[in-house]
């Protein structure tokens, strides 16, 4: 078997970075200082000595938009050398996980991703700081001295204060890599003690300097992991140099300044995580620690305000966030508490919006809409950028605004105290997340020490791991792989169900909300297998991840959740054609198929509504839900044969009228209310709609123009050879009128199975249903064809579909169309 560190060092010199360490004078050796790595192990990283900057010095303005820009040009010669790092890093991880698999590896899959930890991530964030600086500058040099006078001073055209502002927003990484860091750098030590072919590799890693191979500096392994922890504790300086030389009237001396903050923050968080000042022993020998924070809409008071949750060990405390002023720090009040022994929780979607509400909505997503679209000229523009964070300002109001006071999902506290509490969110997703956290830690029987509030309410700013709302417009710098346009997504079925349930899929996009970003399935019958084959469709600009739930009903008890995923939506691989694949939803798997189309979007409509489906051609319906057979058929059908197989007269006797047309008109408005309703509805009138559908169709389900030639295979005389030309006949309709027809046929075969109990003959189902599938042609003036009275035509109508369901070779129905490929299935596990 081929040596594993050989594998290793051929990888590594096919990315031309040799491994094998040279005696050549321009090879710069670089020691390790193991009492520094040692010492951060054992304190915590020291910010106090960074301090908000001072006022401005009386250095002219000139002098400090020059100064500026040295400082950015040098951060981003520093976020080069980083970069450079943290590549040479990763370098073998490709190899040594290729050998994981391996009977002798060099370290097992554990090992790698302990060792690797969050150090793809942390190169993915700098990669996207370091292009968006690069590209800002590169406009800034080749600007010309016309233009500079033109627009007063260049360094006031210069911003970077989103791209700081984006970059320490997602610091929290850097948490989990100061987490595991003790454990990579054990894992480290051990292996170059037990392995000599890691040893090896440990010893000698390069990296290039500016690309040349002349220049390299060599590592250690131990040297590399702790650039990511030498490199966060320098943000806060670098931020407070960079802002040290920002006048107090440049448009980027907010953001910077909110960085930061959060970076100050984040270090504290850390600072106190080390010196384990976040946690607080319980009764029982647990100690308190912070499991989750985010931002809520609490409705305790009878008003939505948005408040900052977090989530201990023992406890939930609900916050009000209150921002700094200049000079000061931000700073939490204390709202409520609860314990979490004994704490019973339930959660209902919202009921459904009054016209006055969705006329507000509508309002609220028409100026999102226009600030959008404003945003965009704005960034076209060379003088926009100040416009530009005016316009972004408004966008995040829109937003806050959307998030306090539409919410879609409730969850409800309830404490053996009888306290209760109840507070909202927008994602059912979020919601469950928060569900899952919080039963988790109340199955424990965890008891409460009472806490001291002002203490814990006082250390939330430096505990919490949530920094901002969830607000789509504070991510200011655009993503190419985000969508804008429409996503299709086609759901087909369900499987992996421990129990049979009537169960639907939730959909969830991000992005800005100019229209819904939630949309789901219909309830599917009661099943171990469910399916629903039905396409929804979102309009969507900014998304970048498809979160899926699949949700169980149980008659009389609360929704379930049954598993979740979260999919990362790239528009360089979706297209116009479906692309198949299966989500694992914890134990249960549900197939779907994305497509997506991109395009500007329209304005948001006040009236998107779902198109009706009674009165219309079938084609359009089929068409329209993307589907051959209509859920409206499919959903009544398999009702019936839930509990109307042995109902006497069924399809016969009608169900009252105002239940059928109360079930007609959800239907033509909400498919999901409508097969709510459909569920406690009597089976009659379940019946009847079936019924109706067909009978109202502006075209019969078997074409006019078959009607003659019908009729003339009733007088073959060879049964056999009549159905074999029936069954040809049937070959000329089009695809939905062919499946649909077929579909309804094995289903009347089904109830005449039956007739014993429920009295329903295949001539009685062909007497109800003869009329409204097959019409005879209208006669029109001159017209000299042969002619049928009526008591005639009745009889073909009856004959025809009565010969059809004696065919004991049907062929069998496609229900929904193909969402096929060029490429293969892919099987998805989250």
């Amino acid at each position: 078997m081929m040596d594993i560190y050989q594998e290793a060092v051929q990888y590594l010199e096919s990315q031309h970075v040799p491994v094998e360490a040279e005696a050549e004078a321009d090879v710069l050796e670089e020691d390790v200082f193991p009492e520094e790595a040692v010492s951060c192990l054992l304190s915590p990283l020291h910010s106090d000595s960074v301090d908000f900057p001072e006022s401005p010095t009386s250095r002219s303005l000139e002098e400090m938009l020059e100064r500026r820009l040295v400082v950015l040009r040098g951060i981003l010669e520093s976020e080069e050398v980083y970069l450079r790092e943290l590549e040479a890093l990763l370098m073998p991880m490709k190899a040594l996980r290729a050998s994981a698999g391996t009977s002798q590896p060099v370290l097992s899959s554990r090992q790698v991703q302990t060792v690797f930890y969050q150090v793809p991530e942390l190169r993915d964030l700098h990669q996207s700081f370091y292009s968006g600086l690069k590209a800002r500058l590169s406009e800034q040099t080749e600007s010309s001295p016309a233009e500079e006078r033109e627009m007063g001073h260049t360094g006031f055209q210069l911003m970077v204060g989103d791209l700081f502002l984006k970059m320490v927003n997602q610091i929290g990484l850097y948490g989990g890599f100061i987490e595991n860091y003790e454990e990579a750098v054990k894992v480290v030590r051990k292996c170059m003690h037990s392995d000599p072919r890691f040893q090896a590799l440990a010893e000698s890693m390069m990296s290039n300097n500016n690309g040349a191979d002349k220049t390299r500096t060599k590592y250690t392994f131990e040297a590399l992991l702790y650039r990511p922890l030498d490199r966060v504790t320098k943000t806060t300086l670098v931020l407070r140099d960079i802002l040290k030389t920002t006048p107090a009237e440049h448009g980027d001396y907010a953001s910077l300044q909110e960085a930061l903050r959060l970076s100050r923050s984040f270090l504290s968080g850390v600072n106190e995580s080390s010196q384990c000042k976040r946690e607080v022993t319980l009764s029982h020998g647990m100690r308190r620690q912070l499991m989750r924070d985010g931002f809520v809409v609490d409705a305790s008071e009878g008003e939505h305000s948005l408040r900052h949750l977090f989530l201990y060990t023992d406890l939930l405390l609900c916050t009000r966030y209150k921002h700094a002023s200049r000079g000061k720090p931000d700073s939490y009040r204390f709202c409520w508490y609860l314990p979490l022994a004994g704490l019973k929780l339930r959660w209902v979607a919202e009921q459904e919006r009054s016209q006055d509400t969705h006329l507000r909505l509508h309002a609220i997503r028409a100026k999102m809409y226009l600030f959008r679209q404003q945003l965009q000229q704005h960034k076209a523009g060379s003088r926009g950028i100040n416009l530009a964070a005016r316009t972004r300002k408004k966008l995040e109001q829109m937003e806050l605004m959307l998030l306090t006071h539409f919410p879609s999902y409730r969850l409800e506290l309830h404490s053996p105290s009888d306290k209760s509490h109840t507070f909202l969110l927008s994602s059912l997703y979020e919601l469950e997340e928060w569900r899952e956290a919080i039963h988790k830690l109340t199955a424990d029987n965890i008891e409460t020490v009472p806490p001291d509030l002002l203490t814990l309410t006082s250390a939330c700013v430096k505990l919490r791991m949530t920094q901002q709302p969830p607000l789509h417009s504070l991510n200011s710098v655009e993503d190419e792989q985000s969508l804008c346009g429409t996503l299709g997504v086609a759901i087909h079925s369900a499987c992996g169900l421990q129990q049979p349930a009537c169960v639907y899929v939730c959909v969830e996009v991000d992005g800005y909300e100019f229209c819904d970003k939630q949309a789901q399935t219909h309830s599917s019958v009661h099943s171990l297998s469910p399916h629903w084959d039905q396409e929804l469709s979102f309009q969507v600009d900014g998304a970048r991840h498809l979160r899926v739930l699949c949700v169980s009903q149980s008659g009389g008890q609360d929704d379930a959740v049954l598993g979740k995923a979260s999919v990362q939506l790239d528009s360089k691989t979706l297209n116009k054609r479906w692309r198949r694949q299966t989500l694992q939803l914890g134990e249960v798997e549900v197939t779907l198929s994305l497509k997506y189309c991109p395009h500007p979007l329209e304005p948001p409509s006040s009236t998107a509504q779902e198109l009706p489906v009674f009165c219309v051609p079938i084609e359009t319906v089929a068409h329209q839900e993307g589907v051959l057979v209509p859920h409206v058929v499919r959903c009544c059908v398999e009702e019936v044969e839930r509990r109307g197989m042995d109902e006497v007269g069924i399809y016969r006797i009608s169900g009252a009228t105002s239940d059928i047309g109360a079930l007609k008109a959800a239907f033509n408005s909400n498919l999901r209310e409508a097969v709510t309703r459909l569920r406690c509805a009597e089976v009659n009138a379940v019946s009847g709609v079936l019924k109706l559908f067909f009978r109202e169709l502006p075209q019969p389900l078997i074409p006019t123009e078959m009607f003659q030639r019908l009729a003339s295979t009733l007088g073959i005389q060879d049964i056999n050879s009549r159905l074999v030309s029936l069954l040809s006949l049937l070959e000329s309709c089009p695809d939905p009128n062919r499946h649909t027809f077929l579909y309804l046929l094995h289903h009347l075969q089904r109830v005449s199975e039956n007739q014993d109990v429920n009295k329903m003959s295949m001539m009685n189902l062909a007497t109800v249903f003869g009329p409204s599938l097959l019409r005879p042609p209208v006669v029109e003036l001159g017209h000299n064809g042969p002619t049928l009275d009526i008591s005639q035509e009745v009889v073909v109508q009856v004959q025809v579909v009565f010969w059809y369901l004696q065919c004991n070779n049907l062929p069998e129905a496609q229900t929904s169309l193909q969402h096929d490929t060029d490429a293969e299935d892919e099987t998805t596990h989250m």
